[in-house]
Order: structure tokens, then sequence, then C-alpha cells
């Protein structure tokens, strides 16, 4: 008992120390902070404006002491894929920080289980598992954000045709949807119209808007934009067609959800109910499962199983989510 506490708070300064380690500022952050101290203090004291303005340029970009890893796996791995799929989940890391924390994780589950259970096998799944939790984090806060959008896509497109129709011009427009948008659809928009006042045309601005956000649902909202700025016609319309059109296609997925919510709880109860059985039978008779542990037919029948599982989940959520609108 006293051997696994000890290796248990072992482990936990270890990912403590990695975790600080990972996270703490690198020479280029500290070297940013400085100078922007320095156009702050120019500022307060009124010795140089344009210091001012060209700070005012500066693009936030997320750095890491890990992105040395980036250069080395660029030849393997699309790092810049990476990096904005990061960026999507308004993450404030690099792609070469997540790498570490997937190695991280995984050498962690894998060091836990060898004192629980010394399977390789077992150890292995665990290792794997503990691997996906970064990228699990990733994709769920990615899709929390595109949803976000999604559902404040048609309010901010609302106060776009509003502004219109009071008169203003589409750059106006777009400021004043970006002010009064939901987020992230608001901070979104005003990058757009900050791309404009640089000199971008609205074009490539929202094919960027696009690149950024990879939403259907934008995607009918810019076609509908470029396609009446290039052929001409009622832009006001327009957008309140592409409304109507967003919210039904919004209304039609809900009610595919509410549907296909008795299949996806089906999936979720037989891919966890063998676990839960098994845990439960050895709760109520320890040593139960022996035998897969300790006998090497166990181990190979434990890894079966575990393949099994995983495979009619995968063929369930497949299945589930092969309804597209």
């Amino acid at each position: 008992m006293i051997l696994i506490a000890s290796s248990f708070f072992a482990v936990l300064l270890i990912t403590f120390g990695v975790v600080s380690f990972a996270t703490a500022p690198t020479r280029i952050d500290k070297t940013v902070s400085a100078r922007l101290a320095a156009v702050t203090a120019d500022k307060v004291a009124g010795v140089s404006t344009a210091s001012l303005e060209a700070s005012e340029l500066l693009r936030k970009t997320a750095t890491s002491r890990f992105d040395w890893i980036g250069q080395t796996l660029g030849k393997y791995v699309s790092m810049a894929s990476l990096q904005k799929w990061i960026s999507q989940a308004a993450l404030d890391t690099t792609a070469s920080a997540l790498l570490v924390q997937t190695a991280a994780a995984a050498g962690i589950g894998f060091v836990i289980t060898m004192f629980f259970a010394p399977i390789f096998g077992v150890e292995l799944g665990v290792a794997g598992g503990c691997a996906t939790l970064p990228w699990a984090r990733v994709a769920f806060l990615r899709y929390r954000r595109l949803s976000a959008f999604d559902k404040a896509l048609p309010h901010a497109i609302d106060m776009m045709a509003r502004s219109l129709r009071a008169g203003h011009s589409t750059a106006a427009a777009i400021e004043i949807m970006a002010q009064g948008a939901p987020e992230p659809a608001g901070s979104e928009f005003a990058e757009v119209f900050r791309q404009q006042n640089f000199g971008l045309p609205l074009r490539d601005a929202l094919m960027q808007l696009i690149d950024r956000m990879p939403s259907p649902d934008l995607r009918v909202l810019v076609t509908a934009i470029v396609v009446q700025r290039e052929t001409g016609g009622n832009l006001v319309e327009v957008l309140d067609r592409t409304t109507h059109v967003i919210r039904e296609r919004q209304r039609i997925q809900g009610e595919i959800r509410t549907q296909t919510a008795q299949g996806r709880m089906t999936g979720w109860i037989l891919t966890l109910l063998p676990v839960v059985v098994m845990v439960m039978i050895n709760i109520m008779d320890p040593g139960y499962s022996k035998p897969l542990l300790k006998d090497p037919v166990g181990h190979k029948l434990l890894m079966l199983c575990g393949g099994l599982i995983l495979l009619g989940g995968f063929v369930i959520n497949r299945i589930i989510n092969s309804i597209d609108v």
C-alpha cells in the first residue's frame, strides 16, 4: 500500500512538473512582454505615438519552448493544419506543446498501469487512451466553439440585413454585426472588418473567415454575398433568404438529433456495459477475473474483447452520424 501511494504521489509530482515546465513563459514571450511594456510606457508618458500605432498591427501568436519539435516533425506531420485546428478551439497553445502533452499523458498512463495491471496489452491500451485526452479536449472545445458560432450566425445576419436597410454600406454593416453579434461570431466578423481596413478585399477576408471557421452555414452566407457582389441584386433580400435557409437547416438538424438520441444512448450503454459489469463483479467477488489477468490466454482475450468493444462503438457512431443535412 505504501509503495502504491508513493508511486502515485511521484507520478503526480512529475505531472505537475511537466505541466509547469510546458506552460512557463519562453524567451520569446518575455521579449514580447518587455516590448509591449515599453510601448505602454511610451503611451503613458506621451513620448512616442509611432510605436503605439505599430503595436496595434501586432497579431497575438502562441509560442512555446517546444517549437523545435514542430520544426523536427514538420517533415512528417502537417503542423500548420494542426495549429489551425487548435486555433479553431481558441486555445492559447501550439501544436508542439500539444504533442508534448500527448506524450506526457501516455507515459503517465503507462506508468500508473504498471502498478495495478502489469499486462503489456493493458498498459499499452491505457497509455493510448490517456494519449487521446489532450486531443479530446481540443476537439471538444473546437466543436463547442463552432456550434456556438453556428447558433449565433442567423442573429448576426439579421443585424447585417437591418443595417443595410438603414442605409449603411457593406463594410459598415459588417462592423455593426461585429459589435452586436454574440461570441464567437462577433470577434470573427470583427477580424473581417479589421482586415478590410488594412486593405484586404472583402472576398479574400470572407475566404479567410471560412478557413478559420469551417461552418457549412457560414459557407452558405459567404457564397450568397460573393455571388451578389459579382452579379448584382438586392443584398438584403439575399440575406433574408439565407437566414431562412440556415434556420431551417438548424431546425432539421435538431430534429435529427432528437430522433437519433436513443441510438446514441444505446451506443454508450453497449460500449460501457461490459467494463462496468466486470468492475462490479470484481468488487462483489474479488479475484473473479484473476485468470484473465494472470494467464497469457486471458491477456489475449482481454485485448480481443477491448478491440471488439471499440469496433462496435465505432460502427454505431458511424451509423448514427451518417445522416447529413
